[in-house]
């Protein structure tokens, strides 16, 4: 199960599980769209493809919450 982390690694921006616009690793390595763009689609920890992250919304979310531990180190 994805664990839907809250923000870019890179820039801190918030990214809301029921929202589009993240982008993840095989790792779960999490960015938003402008930094998966920046980064050419490519992750800086691992080197695999960015891709889109799906969005959990509903009971869904309820059920599995996302992660709320914020990833971004100023």
């Amino acid at each position: 199960m994805l664990a839907m982390h809250p923000d870019c690694q890179r820039c801190g921006a918030d990214l809301p599980a029921p929202a589009p616009g993240a982008f993840i690793c095989s790792f779960e390595c999490t960015f938003c769209a402008e930094c998966a763009d920046a980064l050419d689609e490519r992750c800086p920890n691992c080197g695999g493809e960015l891709m889109d992250r799906p969005t959990r919304t509903g009971k869904a979310l309820v059920t599995h919450p996302a992660a709320t531990a914020r990833k971004f180190a100023s």
